[in-house]
């Protein structure tokens, strides 16, 4: 992993911590969560607070996220917003700490300025034991607390009020109606208190879980579809009536449901040619095949190289298929053609596609394409880093080097320009 560490392709573009007070702040929400502080007089942290050195201190890399269902955060900087999430058990935890960000950006800022912000992710589930329990995540609600007791009161209030507002049958309860007349006796009118946070209850969208080997939910306007291996607990017994359930290795099926919800761009010409979206898989594959059958070689992005070891190697190319398929796609769908997708199997409409562009789900969708071309390391490291780093502990040297310098001569040269010419053309 020094390589990765090198490049800045793991744990990068962290915010150092080193300040003496930003680190006694830290500690007390090391302290709140019941865990010992930290005597580290630096270290870095992500998007909600995790540090892979305190981690390491501790001896638990899931130090904030224990049980991987409630995940814990600390903000000590409005800053974080622009930093990654390094360490997460669901693909949405970034997306729901941006929503949480830029909804009490204000207060987030006059807080951290004498303050530190920690707390829960919090969902209705505390463990999760089968598909069930993750099913029934349909909202989550940001716990939030501070070293001042007077503004975790306002921030309790605050989510009493949220609750009043978007749950039907809350004004029912009295229990939680006379809870919010204490509070307002002590905080006073929070519509005026800029230390309380705007907004903290967010409902839950589709997402990924690394829970049972890795977990996809989908959530449609009738329907709920779950993409995992049928060994999860409760796979096709979780509220069969309105769930939908589908076999990962059944990319036949997988394909289809993409497809019949309008979630994958099938391959075509108009977008395919401007993109370079064929040649790209190829050099993916060429560079694959190489560390495969010649580990001591030394791969290149030189179209010359790739050129000259296909020459060297037509037979493996030729037995395996993939690289005469793209070709033969390439032609097909020339002048902007379009191929049917009854001509190709299900493999081949994974290898000539990718989530349409604008959809919701799309950063998503991407993820689960690149779980059935795993050649593509450009893809799975944009989508799926966790599989990405997976992936690279069983490469070659050479390969681990010619991969490194790739992404980041590539894709980190220009994110957003790769990503929009790939997946947004």
């Amino acid at each position: 992993m020094e390589l990765l560490e090198e490049y800045k392709l793991i744990n990068g573009e962290l915010l150092t911590i080193a300040e003496p007070h930003l680190i006694e702040r830290y500690n007390q929400a090391l302290k709140g969560f019941g865990l010992p502080e930290t005597k580290l007089k630096k270290f870095r942290i992500d998007m909600v607070g995790y540090s892979p050195e305190v981690a390491e201190e501790l001896g638990d890399k899931s130090y904030l996220d224990p049980k991987l269902i409630n995940r814990r955060f600390v903000i000590l900087s409005p800053d974080q917003l622009k930093l990654p999430v390094i360490h997460t058990a669901f693909s949405n935890t970034g997306q729901l700490m941006h929503l949480f960000f830029e909804k009490n950006a204000k207060v987030i800022k006059v807080l951290t300025i004498k303050d530190v912000l920690y707390g829960e992710i919090e969902d209705s589930v505390l463990e999760a034991e089968t598909i069930e329990d993750l099913l029934s995540i349909e909202q989550v609600e940001f716990k939030v607390f501070t070293a001042n007791d007077l503004t975790a009161q306002a921030t309790e209030l605050r989510t009493l009020v949220d609750r009043l507002k978007k749950q039907p049958d809350a004004w029912r309860n009295d229990k939680m109606l006379n809870r919010m007349v204490d509070l307002a006796t002590s905080t006073g009118d929070i519509r005026q208190n800029r230390l309380v946070p705007e907004e903290v209850i967010f409902r839950q969208n589709t997402f990924w879980t690394r829970h049972f080997g890795g977990l996809y939910i989908f959530i449609d306007q009738k329907q709920t579809t779950v993409i995992c291996d049928p060994s999860a607990p409760g796979f096709k017994r979780s509220r069969p009536w309105q769930v939908s359930y589908i076999d990962v290795r059944d990319d036949e099926l997988v394909y289809r449901f993409l497809l019949e919800t309008g979630r994958v761009d099938v391959p075509r010409g108009s977008w395919i040619e401007k993109s370079d979206f064929i040649e790209h898989r190829a050099d993916m594959l060429v560079g694959s095949i190489a560390a495969e059958i010649a580990p001591d070689e030394k791969p290149t992005s030189d179209r010359r190289w790739i050129k000259s070891f296909v020459n060297r190697n037509t037979e493996i190319f030729e037995s395996e298929g993939t690289l005469p398929f793209l070709n033969w796609a390439k032609r097909e769908l020339s002048n902007w053609s379009r191929i049917e997708l009854e001509e190709i199997d299900a493999r081949g409409r994974f290898l000539l596609s990718r989530a349409k562009p604008g959809h919701p789900d799309q950063w998503l969708v991407n993820r689960l394409i690149a779980d059935y071309v795993p050649f593509d390391f450009m893809s799975r490291f944009v989508f799926n880093k966790p599989a990405f780093y997976v992936d690279y502990m069983s490469w070659p040297k050479k390969y681990r080097q010619y991969v490194v310098k790739r992404i980041r001569k590539d894709y980190f040269s220009n994110k957003a320009k790769y990503r929009k010419r790939l997946f947004d053309l």
